[in-house]
């Protein structure tokens, strides 16, 4: 029976508003370093791997800007690539049908929380 990982927190709550300022935290995909981010999006957080679904490169063009100025969409800096923040599903431009790979996440006692899977796990030394 295999145990279920434990929840690694990410940040408190009040970090996160609204269509405003993400936090990067870091993961291993298939044991290779990235990053994940989290984002709130009409009062639910919701986090995803850090790479466009276009080419796998980061969404943010500052540390932590992945909402376009409207505050309704998630947009790749490197080609325009819009995704819908409660899905990740592609919303316009090259990703074409594309969607960003999510990574679970809870929200308790003030604070934000992943949930490390079969794919995204621990960074080495986190």
């Amino acid at each position: 029976m295999s145990q279920a990982m434990p929840e690694v927190p990410i940040c408190d709550s009040h970090l996160l508003v609204d269509g405003g300022e993400g936090v990067r935290f870091p993961v291993a995909v298939f044991g290779e370093a990235t990053t994940g981010f989290v984002v709130r999006f009409r009062g639910a957080p919701y986090a995803y791997l850090n790479r466009c679904a276009h080419v796998p490169m980061e969404l943010d063009w500052v540390q932590g800007q992945f909402f376009e100025s409207s505050g309704e969409f998630l947009m790749c800096a490197t080609h325009g690539a819009v995704y819908q923040p409660d899905t990740g599903a592609c919303a316009g431009g090259p990703c074409r049908g594309g969607k960003l790979r999510p990574i679970a996440v809870r929200e308790h006692d003030g604070k934000v929380y992943w949930l490390p899977d079969g794919q995204v796990g621990l960074a080495a030394g986190t």
